[in-house]
């Protein structure tokens, strides 16, 4: 696997079942290939935690941003910490994770005012968004739509891929990249599958969303970065292609979207 190099777009390793054995996590993604992944932010209170991680592991970068299922918690002064946070260390790569979740909650207002200062602040300092978007995708598209006449709408991924081939192009249209977890290796996963196998080239990631939704073969475990491997494989049977070709694309679109390489 040392000649395999993969990126982890998207997990979370700052809760508390990590808390016993990062390094031994940090040693499995290495021993797997994962060169880079990035920490998503859920809350502004996570980012002096994910900034000491960064800084103790050099594969680890993050973003900075509120999750709607927290948007109660935005505040007046968020923004200008969000942007703080952002432009004092340039381990951080995205702002996000943001954007709608009308499955888990229904506080549509709320969680758009959370959501288009967000947005706004990826625009003005030029870095990409991280999209969470549950059962929103229309209000979500039409956001984006609106945001984008006005000069506003960043680059972005919408992490963790649940929608239709037919939203899947609409925001594909928008100039955003699809990533794809652990959910593109589950069985009756269908329209996932399908849009694995739609999505063009270069305009995937892959991610684990970790220690959420573990891929086939670890379903029930603990996620971590390493198993990122496992959905690369699935993303290769779908596609018809070899792994180190999905390996090689779905990392070359995360340097491309997240600029690591800008980063000293």
């Amino acid at each position: 696997m040392s000649d395999v190099q993969l990126i982890d777009s998207h997990c979370h390793l700052i809760f508390d079942n990590f808390e016993k054995d990062l390094q031994d996590v940090v040693l499995r993604l290495r021993s797997r290939g994962v060169k880079k992944l990035v920490h998503a932010c859920c809350e502004l209170n996570e980012i002096p935690k994910l900034k000491e991680i960064s800084h103790k592991f050099n594969e680890i970068y993050y973003s900075v941003g509120l999750h709607p299922l927290e948007a109660k918690k935005w505040e007046l002064s968020s923004k200008s910490i969000l942007r703080r946070s952002a432009q004092e260390d340039r381990r951080v790569v995205a702002i996000g994770e943001l954007g709608l979740d009308f499955f888990k909650s229904a506080n549509k207002t709320e969680q758009i005012d959370a959501l288009i200062p967000q947005m706004e602040l990826a625009s003005e300092i030029e870095l990409p968004v991280i999209i969470h978007c549950r059962d929103a995708a229309n209000e979500m598209i039409e956001i984006c739509n609106d945001l984008s006449i006005k000069g506003k709408c960043p680059k972005g991924v919408l992490h963790c891929w649940t929608g239709t081939p037919n939203e899947m192009e609409k925001f594909l249209d928008l100039g955003f990249y699809i990533s794809f977890s652990g959910i593109v290796t589950f069985p009756k996963a269908h329209e996932i599958h399908e849009c694995a196998k739609l999505v063009p080239s270069n305009k995937y990631l892959i991610e684990t969303d970790s220690p959420f939704l573990a891929p086939v073969p670890h379903r029930g475990k603990r996620n971590e970065p390493a198993f990122v491997e496992n959905v690369a494989n699935c993303m290769a049977d779908l596609r018809s292609t070899e792994f180190i070709t999905i390996a090689k694309e779905s990392s070359r679109n995360a340097e491309d979207l997240f600029k690591f390489d800008l980063i000293s």
